[in-house]
């Protein structure tokens, strides 16, 4: 994945995602997601002196103080939005370093790829291929997106409300969640209501399926 040709330039925006191999399941307990969110967390940073996994062996004042170090290191990317889901990942990033899509989604996906063959006694890739992406071009597509994001888990059929999805951004932008991944409140100017509307009420909505086919049209990188 170091290979990569594609130019990810800085203030702009992109949808992310990735599937394992052949339909995988690759998450498939609670501790799962939640290791793919502490990564995500960990990996905006540039520099990192240390992998993830031996930051999870540190005691814990030698992983705070680190965690306080990592907070005077430069970011990668902002997370703008992202869903996790049993067999794929979605993120709506952009970045804050020249390229800086790239180094994050490659630390990301190999760090996930480490732990998950570790605990099931599995080796080789996890991944199908090189992660894809598109650019977005204006604020409508971004939103349409946010929305497409957080509603893969209704439309799989998984959740029959995006909000009982705990693997996703959708609680931080309606305001119920404690967590704090993303930054979203300058990119998208609706109040919490207003947004849980927007993704209620206008999910079948013919020009939103227009505008999430452009999103999905993607090529290989």
């Amino acid at each position: 994945m170091s290979d990569r040709k594609r130019f990810f330039a800085v203030g702009s925006f992109y949808h992310v995602f990735t599937k394992s191999i052949a339909g995988y399941q690759i998450f498939r307990f609670d501790n799962d997601y939640e290791r793919m969110i502490e990564i995500m967390q960990y990996y905006v940073y540039e520099n990192i002196p240390i992998r993830f996994s031996f930051y999870k062996r540190l005691k814990e004042d030698k992983r705070l103080k680190n965690a306080s170090d990592l907070d005077k290191l430069d970011k990668l990317v902002d997370i703008i939005a992202y869903c996790i889901m049993p067999t794929h990942i979605h993120f709506l990033l952009t970045p804050l370093k020249e390229n800086g899509v790239s180094f994050y989604m490659k630390s990301l996906l190999n760090s996930y790829t480490r732990y998950f063959n570790t605990k099931n006694n599995r080796k080789g890739p996890l991944w199908q291929g090189r992660f894809k992406d598109v650019l977005i071009e204006n604020d409508e597509q971004l939103l349409h997106l946010t929305r497409y994001i957080h509603l893969n888990p209704t439309s799989s059929g998984l959740v029959e409300n995006p909000k009982d999805w705990k693997y996703s951004s959708y609680n931080e932008y309606i305001g119920k969640s404690d967590k704090q991944i993303c930054n979203f409140k300058e990119y998208v100017d609706l109040t919490p209501e207003t947004y849980k509307e927007f993704v209620k009420s206008r999910k079948d909505d013919q020009r939103e399926l227009s505008l999430t086919k452009h999103l999905m049209h993607t090529y290989e990188v």
